[in-house]
């Protein structure tokens, strides 16, 4: 499902570059998504970000681009390409992370896991549908979701990770049985 795919292109680069800068301040996990989906803001939508090739979907589900990883393991840059009706488990990350919708829009379910202390439960809290532009920034724990393309195009997103996806393959930590439909199941 990981590919890494080069080269990266000058916008690309960009990103990377100010990515780096704010890890390495040293910040907390909440404070660096934050940062980081910033810098990463302006670049959406733009052309250019991504080469063709990082573009491409996969017919049986939605296809990973590894854009970049950082030698020392700090963060990670990801396309992840979306086409109509794809979509993930419902999941959480294995460190902080930022997504930003580069093209199409992709609709998110957001979860907080409840415990009356025997026992945890999933609770939808909100529905959001992300457009070009949308950023979101998440640091564990309280970074539960899953994320569809409810739309009839491809969506592209960026995500930026504060691990080594190359190496780890995926920023999953862990997946959650769904608790009720997704919206766009209901239409």
């Amino acid at each position: 499902m990981a590919a890494l795919t080069t080269p990266t292109t000058p916008a690309l680069d960009g990103v990377i570059g100010s990515i780096r800068e704010i890890v390495q301040r040293g910040l907390a996990p909440g404070p660096t998504a934050h940062l980081a989906g910033q810098a990463l803001r302006p670049c959406l939508g733009r052309p250019g970000l991504l080469t063709p090739e990082q573009c491409e979907g996969d017919p049986d589900r939605y296809r990973q681009h590894v854009l970049h990883a950082e030698p020392d393991g700090s963060f990670s840059v990801v396309a992840l390409v979306w086409l109509p009706g794809q979509r993930t488990c419902v999941h959480d990350h294995v460190s902080w992370c930022v997504t930003g919708v580069h093209e199409g829009w992709e609709s998110e379910r957001r979860y907080l896991l409840e415990s009356d202390g025997r026992r945890s439960r999933l609770v939808a809290v909100e529905d959001v549908v992300n457009p070009v532009g949308a950023v979101a920034a998440f640091a564990p724990p309280g970074d539960i979701h899953r994320v569809c393309n409810a739309g009839t195009t491809k969506a592209i997103s960026i995500h930026l990770y504060g691990a080594d996806i190359a190496r780890l393959g995926t920023s999953i930590r862990r997946t959650y049985p769904d608790p009720r439909p997704d919206p766009a199941d209901e239409s």
